[in-house]
């Protein structure tokens, strides 16, 4: 807004203070935000009123939206990722509310896992005391007290950042009904024939005793040692070999493979190729004295990478003897490199084909030990028929224990450690690679730093390890649904909406190539695995009744009721014997119990009856369930809750899933308190207000990583003040308003009319990035609204109007009433996101309304689109911006204070386009006392722009004198001899409010 309209203050002479006869604006809407202190009242007002159940009132009969939380874990307090979460989920619920659902929020905490055990076991050896001594239900007692304190502590910080939500009933994972939930749909895996119990090697975590799922994992530089070991070959079975002179050159050679765990070596039982890499023979005919590799020495190895290993190996000359072919290899049988020297590897070590083999590293050969890596479990595993063929045995060892020491079924280094519980290298290693020297075995040896994977908790290193664990199998056929678990999945991410669109490609390629779901943990804090295994037959006992006592005793004891003392007699007899039945005490994969949140929220109407009745849009009905996280969840929470759904359900879920970056610092870096570049919510809130940190996030692209400190929050303070008080002024005007007086709408002046198609314009944007969960889209289309539409335009020009014109004046009501338009519709389109600011706005508006979260989005009339209008004033505001340039100038140079100084002259070539002025007071749209309106291109030293050609400006000082009330300058001025000093439109503003009792000279 320019300065060019009279100030209260405004007196230049001594005649009568005109100030007070002008329609200045008038509101207790502080300039100030003070939002700090506001925010907790408006909190506290919402509280009292019980706005969540009005919104359900309001709500009933609509299509309901439901966003489905995501269930942070409760075990410290919230930070800026948790903000930005909230805030989202917020701006979600809030719009689908405002755009005509019933869209109620539940929040909710996973209380469950390690994560909150942690921090009782921090607790314990900070005091000296051992987990193993305290009784299990007392432990798991400390651990659901330490949750309950935490959900307490952070349903105060969501709150505040006025996240609103069902929060007196928010669900919890560890709830006795949200127990005895998850313990059945876990029994509908062993109903349905998926639950099994298997071996297989898993992400496991020596510090923490436990193995982890894939979400619990991330990857960090590690330094391992490095080795070359060579394999003797002990046989070859193969036509095109047998019986000539590669067959006997083979017999003498050996297999090398390249390692990063020399303690996986006792664990060797295969060794893999690929029959896309071309192999040779390659003799030794060169070598320092002494070297471990010896002249003459021959080893089979990927032509590609042969160099690379000599080089290695400290060999001085090699030459390659023959081209290996595939199908000789397929053929080959080693022996154990440790079979020479130490009793127990005395077997057949066969050389099987795998796609995972490449020759970008090592020797083209992998060292394959099922017990420690994915793939090697998968092709010993895929040739168990050629195994069993070949007369070799297929067991597969347990070399290594729970604390990471290597087993009796690794032979002459048993009770070496390859990681300690504080997560340090133990010396299974340097025993291993030992061992190999001694049987003249180890070629080469080194170290690589590389990416390897640490637990996200500890932070410390993990290994594969074979253990029995219990799978839900993605592969297998789900009874009762067509297909399998896998198959049901993929086919459901199809039919749900990713937002982004990216997210489909992301989740499907993370559910085609996963293994078997692990769904056990050898923890205490969790849902226990309900389930019985006849000893004899090892068969999981399936039985409806002892089920139904499960959950019985479950939804009113809680998950404890399965370690007390006589939990395998209470839930077996009298039907079965239980000292026939192992009794499973492992716990559940908290990925399971927030996988199954849908099944005691969504399902349950009982426990919560706002979300009854969901009849999905999925399963032709009008409601939807969306899922809102950060993108790392399409691994995780998207992950587990689609799995268990679609092996109880048959279909996913969710009809929509939205997905959000992280939050870094200015810099691009991730936060840190070392670094210092933390920014806590809860000091933002303390500064500046919850309604500039939900700002920040609905104008940023949540998409991808966000980035925030105290520059960029300096920034949205600035706009957030910019926003707030183009409000206050809008509020101070609308004191005079009265609806009563406002004139047909087809009396009000273009410029009005104009206002009101940029509300029809902005209505179908807004609804639709609302829609599309385009949230910056909405902060940028409003402010530059109310920056370049509002402020800079039309409130500037029609301050006069508003704060001169006579209490009579059609125009200044015609106004009036276009500015509470422009109120109430932005008020409305910015509630979700300014949620306090927009409360206090609209109550000082409507005092008597309940809360402007009750509203819908404003209903804009069809008549007020009028495109050919904004084509016109389109071209007007060209014009405009010409004269306001050479105007500009003329401020520059002092030639001018205010516009109002100025007549200018405007030179305008085309006659359309100066038809477009006729019956527009231009001087008006200006902001300038007088203006002329000329045809031609104009003198040459006019000012011009070049984007808006055959416009010109002179300019010229008005004529005449000032107006003591309006500042016009004007020739008429004193033409009304009662009111000598003013102009005739003012002259006659004062003899209206004279007349009214309003002013007395």
């Amino acid at each position: 807004m320019t300065d060019d309209t009279p100030k209260p203050a405004a007196k230049e002479s001594s005649g009568p203070d005109y100030s007070k006869t002008l329609f200045l604006p008038q509101t207790e809407f502080p300039m100030r935000a003070g939002l700090p202190k506001k925010e907790p009242e408006l909190l506290a007002r919402w509280e009292s009123i019980g706005l969540q159940k009005l919104l359900r009132e309001a709500g009933r009969d609509r299509p309901k939206f439901v966003l489905h939380d995501g269930p942070p874990y409760a075990n410290g307090n919230i930070h800026i990722g948790h903000s930005l979460n909230k805030i989202l989920k917020d701006l979600v619920t809030r719009s689908q509310q405002m755009s005509g659902h019933d869209s109620n929020y539940v929040p909710g905490w996973d209380c469950h896992g390690l994560p909150i055990e942690w921090k009782i076991e921090e607790q314990y050896r900070a005091k000296g005391k051992n987990k193993d001594d305290v009784p299990i239900i007392e432990f798991r007692q400390e651990c659901r007290a330490f949750a309950q304190s935490w959900v307490d502590v952070q349903r105060e910080e969501f709150k505040r950042l006025g996240v609103g939500g069902d929060w007196g009933h928010p669900y919890l994972t560890m709830t006795f009904p949200a127990e005895a939930r998850i313990a059945e749909e876990l029994m509908k895996f062993a109903g349905n024939g998926l639950l099994y119990r298997g071996s297989k090697p898993v992400m496991w975590s020596v510090v923490e005793k436990t193995a982890l799922a894939e979400a619990e994992v991330e990857y960090e530089d590690h330094t391992s040692d490095t080795i070359f070991v060579a394999f003797p070959i002990a046989s070859l079975r193969c036509e095109g070999a047998t019986g000539n002179a590669l067959e006997t050159e083979l017999l003498k050679a050996s297999i090398v493979i390249w390692t990063t765990t020399p303690w996986t070596i006792p664990a060797n039982r295969a060794i893999s190729y690929s029959h896309k890499i071309a192999y040779a023979l390659y003799r030794v005919t060169g070598a320092p004295e002494g070297n471990w590799v010896q002249k003459g020495a021959t080893f089979v190895l990927a032509e590609a990478l042969a160099e690379n290993f000599f080089k290695s190996a400290k060999v001085e000359a090699f030459e390659r003897v023959a081209e290996v072919p595939a199908e000789v290899l397929a053929g080959i049988t080693c022996a154990h490199p440790l079979g020479a020297t130490i009793p127990g590897y005395e077997f057949a070590v066969p050389l099987f084909d795998g796609d995972h083999v490449t020759a970008e590293t090592g020797t083209g050969f992998v060292h394959t030990a099922p017990s420690h890596g994915r793939e090697d479990f998968d092709i010993w595993m895929a040739n168990q028929r050629v195994l069993r063929e070949r007369g070799i045995d297929t067991h597969i060892p347990y070399t290594v224990d729970p604390d990471g020491f290597l087993t009796k079924e690794a032979p002459g280094v048993t009770g070496t450690r390859v990681i300690d519980d504080k997560g340090n290298k133990g010396d299974a290693n340097d025993a291993v690679m030992k061992a190999l020297i001694e049987a003249h075995a180890l070629m080469a040896r080194g170290r690589m730093k590389h990416q390897y994977p640490h637990s996200w908790r500890s932070k410390k290193p993990l290994i594969f390890r074979n253990t029995p664990q219990w799978f839900i199998a993605l592969d297998k056929p789900v009874e009762g649904f067509n297909g399998t678990l896998r198959e049901i999945a993929l086919s459901e991410i199809t039919k749900t909406r990713w937002y982004p669109a990216a997210g489909e490609n992301r989740i499907t390629g993370m559910i085609a190539n996963r293994p078997d779901w692990v769904v056990s943990r050898q923890r205490a804090w969790g849902v226990p695995i309900t389930i019985f295994v006849e000893k004899e037959s090892q068969k999981i006992l399936i039985d409806p009744k002892v089920n139904a006592r499960i959950v019985e005793a479950f939804a009113a004891e809680g998950a404890d009721a399965w370690f007390a003392d006589g939990a395998a007699e209470r839930f077996l007899a009298p039907d079965y014997d239980p000292a026939l039945f192992e009794k499973i005490n492992d716990v559940l994969d908290v990925w399971f119990d927030s996988g199954s949140t849908h099944a005691f929220t969504l399902d349950d109407a009982r426990e919560f009856p706002g979300l009854a009745g969901i009849k999905r849009l999925r399963e032709g009905g009008r409601d939807e369930i969306m899922y809102l996280e950060g993108s790392d969840q399409h691994r995780g929470w998207f992950h587990s809750s689609l799995l268990e759904s679609c092996g109880t359900r048959g279909m996913a879920p969710y009809d929509a899933v939205l997905t959000h970056g992280f939050v870094l610092d200015e810099q691009g870096r991730k936060m840190s308190k070392s670094l210092g570049n933390v920014t806590a919510p809860q000091s933002v809130i303390k500064d500046a207000g919850a309604d500039i940190l939900r700002l920040w996030v609905a104008a940023s692209d949540y998409s991808d990583d966000l980035r925030i400190g105290k520059q960029i929050l300096s920034t949205f303070t600035e706009t957030y003040k910019k926003l707030r008080n183009t409000i206050r002024w809008m509020l101070g005007s609308l004191a005079h308003y009265d609806a009563k007086q406002t004139p047909a709408y087809e009396e009000w002046d273009e410029l009005e009319r104009l206002m009101l198609h940029r509300l029809a314009e902005l209505d179908g944007e807004i609804r639709d990035a609302y829609r599309r969960f385009d949230y910056k889209r909405v902060v940028a289309r409003l402010s530059a609204f109310l920056n370049t539409d509002l402020s800079a335009f039309y409130f500037d020009i029609r301050k006069d109007t508003l704060y001169c014109d006579p209490l009579s004046s059609r125009k200044r009501h015609a106004a009036l009433a276009a500015i509470e338009q422009i109120f109430r519709c932005v008020t409305l389109w910015l509630a979700p996101i300014l949620v306090f600011t927009m409360e206090e706005a609209w109550l000082s508006r409507y005092p008597e309304a309940v809360s402007v979260h009750l509203e819908q989005f404003p209903d804009v009339p069809a008549h007020w689109r009028d495109d050919a209008l904004a084509a016109k004033w389109a071209i007007i505001r060209k014009i405009r911006s010409v004269v306001t340039g050479a105007l500009e100038i003329e401020r520059a140079q002092k030639r001018i204070g205010s516009s109002l100084e100025a007549a200018p002259r405007v030179f305008i070539a085309a006659e359309d386009m100066r038809a477009l002025l006729a019956g527009v007071d231009f001087a008006e749209i200006c902001i300038t006392s007088d203006i002329t309106i000329e045809a031609g291109e104009g003198p040459e030293e006019a000012f011009r722009l070049a984007d808006v050609p055959g416009v010109a400006v002179v300019s010229a000082a008005a004529a005449g004198r000032k107006c003591a009330r309006s500042w016009k300058v004007s020739p008429h001025i004193g033409a009304d001899p009662d009111y000598p000093d003013v102009s005739p439109r003012d002259a006659q503003a004062l003899r209206e409010l004279k007349a009214a009792g309003l002013w007395t000279a």
